[in-house]
């Protein structure tokens, strides 16, 4: 079983990219055959952009994703940008995309309002780019948090009319998304997810985040009315605390909730601040001592960029040629 999956290299990474998208990647190399992880920095371009920021936070993303345990031996790691088979089979798979499927796009409604400056094409047009970087490795499951299931959704539309149109060249992908922590909700509003792009990073948790930080944004954590510790749609704030003691534990929510049954509020917080605290720390700690070498995180970069190309190459020829680009006899890739 071929898994893909791919982050960007903007901002900070958070508890909710943690716990959402990149421990799966941890376990998908054990399932996976192979596991392909890309960082997506062809999808950073698609708003205003500083070119050096991008190309410090595509080592500090790397380095991240090392921290937390992904093994170059044992998956496909490698930046997007390095492989032009991405971008190849995006303008191919235009050709069987539809127009009306793109307006839908929950993301570019919301990013394309957040746009004070030019709405780009590229943002309206990323989600075919994201296909393209699914279907180029014949994915057979992608891990992902809940705010991208649309978009796999229409990379299973875009497989499914190529492959009755041309034959059946493209896997139709699954989702994976974790039945716990898929969506992890900022501390100061808990009806937001969690996200860099928050105009505040008061209820933001960083994975990078000093200690006494952390203890103090979740401390701070907004709650709700009376003392229960339970879950329930008018106790969001509460809710989203008991959510990340399960997940950085390993337990249930409801064990949580019969843990603290009877608790205050303020005892819960401490408790989940140290919780939080510990399940981040080695994480931390490794990234610190990988990130200042980035001639040896370049070297990954580039290594994994040849096992991707040995992966891809076969598939971008059978596309071209099932949409009658270049010989008719498939040849040597």
């Amino acid at each position: 079983m071929r898994i893909f999956s791919g982050i960007q290299p903007t901002g900070r990474k958070h508890l909710g990219n943690y716990i959402g998208a990149i421990r799966q990647y941890v376990d998908g190399q054990e399932r996976g055959d192979p596991a392909i992880y890309c960082i997506v920095d062809l999808h950073a371009i698609t708003v205003p952009h500083d070119p050096q920021a991008l190309r410090r936070s595509v080592y500090d993303t790397l380095a991240l994703l090392l921290a937390a345990g992904l093994d170059p031996d044992r998956c496909v790691l490698f930046r997007q940008s390095d492989m032009p088979e991405h971008t190849e089979l995006c303008w191919l798979l235009s050709a069987v995309t539809a127009y009306g499927d793109l307006t839908r796009m929950h993301q570019f409604k919301e990013k394309s309002q957040r746009q004070r400056e030019l709405v780009s094409a590229g943002l309206f047009f990323y989600p075919v780019l994201q296909a393209a970087d699914i279907l180029l490795y014949r994915t057979d499951e992608v891990p992902v948090g809940e705010d991208q299931r649309q978009h796999l959704e229409l990379a299973r539309d875009v497989a499914e009319r190529f492959n009755a149109r041309f034959g059946e060249i493209l896997t139709v992908p699954r989702h994976r998304i974790p039945e716990v922590g898929a969506k992890i909700m900022d501390l100061q509003d808990p009806t937001s997810k969690m996200s860099t792009t928050a105009e505040s990073t008061a209820g933001v948790i960083f994975i990078d985040e000093e200690p006494d930080e952390i203890r103090r944004k979740v401390r701070a954590a907004v709650t709700d009315p009376g003392r229960e510790i339970v879950r329930s749609s008018d106790k969001p704030g509460i809710s989203n605390l008991i959510e990340i003691m399960a997940v950085v534990r390993g337990v249930n929510p409801a064990d949580v909730e019969r843990e603290f049954a009877g608790r205050g509020y303020a005892e819960f917080k401490q408790a989940v601040a140290e919780a939080v605290v510990e399940f981040l720390r080695p994480v931390r700690e490794r990234y610190r001592e990988l990130r200042p070498d980035e001639e040896a995180l370049e070297r990954t970069l580039a290594d994994g960029a040849e096992r991707a190309r040995e992966l891809a190459r076969p598939v971008l020829a059978d596309v071209r040629r099932a949409m009658g680009f270049g010989p008719a006899v498939r040849q040597p890739v």
